[in-house]
């Protein structure tokens, strides 16, 4: 079983071992997926994978909460990163009470931040109370309906600039690391030189600290839709379905449960 990962340790990764980070949403997957991630993230991406809503933006912070209580349960020897849901954090007030509740009722390594520039006086003011910070920018899931959809960022040079200052912004703001979400591999590269702390990449190409990916898309759980950034290690829907039909066929032809199976 690995050590777990500090924030310095993190921090220490830069240039030196790319970083692991999946997502988990319940002690059972967190425990069997804590001995090859670094960190696990519980993300607002439940929302979606886990509750069947379109977007993450109706998640609470209660249910973070809970999922990531159950998280920490399972994966006692995994760096947990606690997504801030929606309207958790629009100001410095909200944010360091809501963030609190997360340190308070969790035992969560620390929160993670949508936002760039914009939200670096919100960064600051967690960091500066205690509160670890992962900052995230580039495509943002929670301003999915404000943008139109999932676009991806980088493709011109103010958006470029405006990358940079955002991921500058963060470091300076105390985060100990940031996800650049959706953006060009070789912007997330220049991105990545920009900073002195790791950069977790999710469809932002390889030259990064580290890559992460949602368990159910990595583990081929999920039909409906494969972004291009995803590699799929597991035929998982199609295993489920399988075993399911061995046990319905069982069941209805009276093979199971066999005697072995009996009290």
């Amino acid at each position: 079983m690995n050590k777990k990962l500090t924030i310095t340790s993190i921090k220490n990764a830069k240039g030196v071992k790319p970083l692991v980070m999946i997502t988990a949403y319940d002690a059972l997957f967190a425990k069997l997926l804590q001995e090859s991630a670094d960190m696990i993230l519980v993300g607002d991406s439940l929302n979606m994978s886990f509750g069947g809503k379109n977007d993450t933006l109706s998640i609470t912070l209660d249910q973070m909460i809970y999922h990531t209580n159950a998280v920490c349960n399972g994966a006692r020897n995994s760096f947990v990163v606690c997504d801030m849901p929606f309207g958790t954090y629009t100001n410095k007030e909200d944010a360091l009470r809501n963030a609190v509740r997360v340190f308070q009722e969790t035992p969560a390594d620390c929160v993670k931040i949508e936002g760039g520039e914009d939200k670096a006086e919100i960064v600051q003011h967690l960091t500066s109370n205690g509160i670890a910070v992962c900052g995230h920018i580039g495509l943002l899931p929670q301003a999915y309906r404000s943008e139109g959809g999932y676009k991806v960022k980088g493709k011109n040079e103010a958006e470029t600039v405006q990358l940079i200052k955002d991921a500058q912004a963060i470091e300076s703001a105390g985060a100990f690391c940031m996800v650049v979400e959706g953006v060009k591999a070789d912007i997330a590269a220049e991105i990545t030189k920009s900073v002195e702390i790791p950069v977790i990449g999710i469809g932002a190409g390889a030259d990064v600290d580290g890559q992460v990916l949602v368990f159910s898309d990595m583990l081929g759980f999920y039909e409906a839709f494969t972004p291009k950034f995803v590699k799929k290690y597991l035929d998982g829907a199609k295993l489920v379905k399988e075993a399911a039909k061995s046990y319905a066929d069982e069941v209805m032809g009276k093979e199971f449960p066999k005697e072995e199976h009996t009290y």
